[in-house]
Parts: C-alpha cells; sequence; structure tokens
C-alpha cells in the first residue's frame, strides 16, 4: 500500500460538509472516494481529512490522505481524480508519504478565516463568501475580546457538541482582526477547533461589535464554560480552512 497526501480546495456551498454521509453522496470525502474507487477498480478507498468541514463551509488548503495499491505516480493520479471532480472542488497538489502520515492525527496547527461583509450595501459578487452585518462594527472593541481567548483554554461554551466526551481545551495561538474597506476578515490560528468553535466564536464577537456584549464577555464563557450564554452560531458560507500544518 502506498499512502498520499493530497491538498485540495472546494467551494463548500451545495455540499453537505466534508464528512461522508449515508443519506447523501453529496460530500466532498464521498466524491473523493467515489473517484478513487473507481480509478483503483476497488469497492472502497477511504479519504482521510485534516478535519471535518461543515455544510456550506469552504476550503483553501484542506489536506487529506489514502492509502491505496496503484503504479500511478502522483501526477497521474492528482490528473484522474480532477477528470472527475466537479468544478467547485479541485486537487492542487499530491505527494507519496510515509505509510505512518495521517492527515488528522499529524496535523499541528490549522489557519481558519472568516469574512464579514460590514455594509448596507450587497456584496454581489462575494456573496457566497461572506457574511453580510449592515449595522457599523466596532473593530477594536472585537480585537480586545479576542484577545481573552489567545492561549490554552477550555473551549467548552464555544462548542455545539454537547455529548462528546473528548477534552473540549484546545490552543489559540491568534486571532488577527483586520478591516479592509467593508470587508472585516477574522483569522484563527490554533492545535485545532471544535465543532462549530470558530463560528460561536465569530459570533461572538461580532455581538461585542455590535455592542451586544462586552469585551470581557469572552473571558467570563471561558470560565463558566456555558454554551447557552455565548453567541451565535455565524452562518457557514463566511467561514474557510485556509491551511493546515505538519
Amino acid at each position: 500500500m502506498r499512502n498520499f497526501k493530497i491538498m485540495l480546495r472546494y467551494e463548500g456551498t451545495r455540499y453537505q460538509g466534508w464528512q461522508r454521509q449515508d443519506s447523501t453522496p453529496n460530500t466532498i470525502q464521498g466524491k473523493l472516494e467515489a473517484i478513487l474507487a473507481k480509478m483503483t477498480g476497488k469497492d472502497f478507498v477511504q479519504v482521510d481529512g485534516s478535519g471535518r468541514t461543515d455544510a456550506g463551509v469552504h476550503a483553501l488548503g484542506q489536506v487529506a490522505n489514502f492509502k491505496i495499491d496503484t503504479d500511478r505516480t502522483p501526477q497521474e493520479i492528482m490528473n484522474y481524480v480532477n477528470q472527475y471532480l466537479p468544478e467547485d472542488i479541485g486537487v492542487i497538489a499530491i505527494s507519496e508519504v510515509s505509510e505512518r502520515f495521517h492527515s488528522r492525527l499529524n496535523a499541528r496547527k490549522k489557519v481558519y478565516r472568516y469574512r464579514i461583509w460590514n455594509s448596507p450595501i450587497p456584496c454581489v459578487f462575494e456573496r457566497r463568501y461572506v457574511h453580510a452585518v449592515e449595522e457599523p462594527l466596532d473593530a477594536e472593541a472585537m480585537k480586545k475580546a479576542a484577545a481573552h481567548l489567545i492561549g490554552t483554554h477550555d473551549f467548552k461554551a464555544f462548542t455545539s457538541n454537547k455529548k462528546s466526551k473528548k477534552s473540549t481545551v484546545r490552543t489559540i495561538e491568534r486571532i488577527d482582526i483586520e478591516r479592509t474597506g467593508e470587508e472585516l476578515t477574522l483569522t484563527y490560528t490554533g492545535d485545532g477547533f471544535l465543532y462549530h468553535m470558530v463560528r460561536i466564536l465569530t459570533g461572538t464577537l461580532i455581538e461585542v461589535g455590535l455592542h451586544k456584549r462586552s469585551e470581557a464577555s469572552t473571558e467570563e464563557l471561558l470560565e463558566n464554560g456555558t454554551r447557552e450564554l455565548a453567541g451565535a452560531l455565524a452562518p457557514a458560507k463566511g467561514l474557510c480552512l485556509v491551511a493546515v500544518e505538519y
């Protein structure tokens, strides 16, 4: 068996997220696995992703790996897969890696970006990739609130997964908030993120920017760990997985 690492991009608008589902073939993982099974003549080829992006979330640098028996070169595999993928998914790099490499287990850092269109004027051409907030956002207040989130904390208040018994402790290395014209961009860098974590963090910071909650509320949320007291879940379309580092 040869182990291949791939990097891919996708516009998540019309997909039910990354993870394969029995109820629909319309997932990123499902599309890749079906094409690889066809290429190898196997009933099933498992593709492991670095993370499970939600329905509607995009990716510039998703990483995955799969193991197959093949004589094809990495370039030949990439050409084959891209030939059959829909136009809103594309493999941009592929390489053969050691048998022990696993895209999720070996990931050390992930970068997510959330785009907010902060204007009452419609963002016509980028509407699939930004969350529109018409009221002015106080970026400086959002930065102060975000500063409380930097470091290693229990982010229990910032996940929708209440049933998981796994640790909710994560480390956020930095949160960069930048305004360019009418667009506000929030970039999160950390060792990993919980289910819906980036979108809940963003929803909370948006409420700070609208002066609907205090800058100190993010610190309080880390202490009390109560999801119901955190901000709303920001829409998926504004979120993009930018990069995964190993």
